[in-house]
């Protein structure tokens, strides 16, 4: 799995943390994803490596603006995972 951070800037609301999830839904097969317009970040867990510019040239066209991508393989930790 994969972890994608978009930082972006526009966000004022829980409408636009929804907009943004459904934008990103819209233009990419994605596991979850999660907006915080206090933080100014998207999240996004996905199976394989995005295609982060077409995510960002959706992210673009409705008015927000896209500071900074950043994709790193992903790990999800469970309840009895040990620490290695």
């Amino acid at each position: 799995m994969y972890k994608t951070t978009l930082k972006i800037d526009g966000m004022h609301c829980g409408m636009c943390e929804s907009y943004i999830n459904d934008l990103v839904r819209k233009t990419a097969d994605v596991k979850k994803v999660t907006s915080s317009h206090s933080k100014g970040e998207t999240v996004i867990l996905s199976d394989g490596e995005l295609n982060v510019e077409s995510v960002k040239e959706e992210i673009s066209s409705h008015g927000y603006k896209v500071l900074s991508a950043e994709c790193e393989p992903f790990e999800k930790k469970g309840l009895f995972s040990r620490k290695k």
